[in-house]
């Protein structure tokens, strides 16, 4: 595993309960400037072996990233259940 790697996944441990966090403030925070992909790419890889909380991280916009669907859902039951304001067309306000 590269430091990158090692420091993405820090970060993305760092947010949290309660609070979210964007695919590209994670990139940010581990010195990636334009990691929002890479972050995207580690979540979907590494969050079983990692137990990243992966329901935390949305777009920059503060929109779900996923299409309508299960995990979706999941990810809005999962955000709510930590008292994040999920609004009806799955965005969250982000305060960085």
């Amino acid at each position: 595993m590269t430091q990158t790697t090692l420091r993405i996944i820090e970060a993305i441990k760092a947010v949290p309960k309660g609070k979210v966090s964007s695919y590209r403030d994670i990139g940010f925070a581990a010195g990636l400037p334009n990691g929002a992909r890479q972050v995207a790419r580690i979540l979907h890889s590494m969050t079983g072996s990692h137990h990243l909380p992966w329901h935390r991280i949305v777009k920059a916009d503060g929109a779900i990233a996923f299409p309508p669907g299960e995990t979706r859902d999941l990810q809005i039951a999962l955000l709510r259940s930590e008292g994040v304001m999920v609004n009806e067309k799955g965005q969250v306000r982000i305060i960085s």
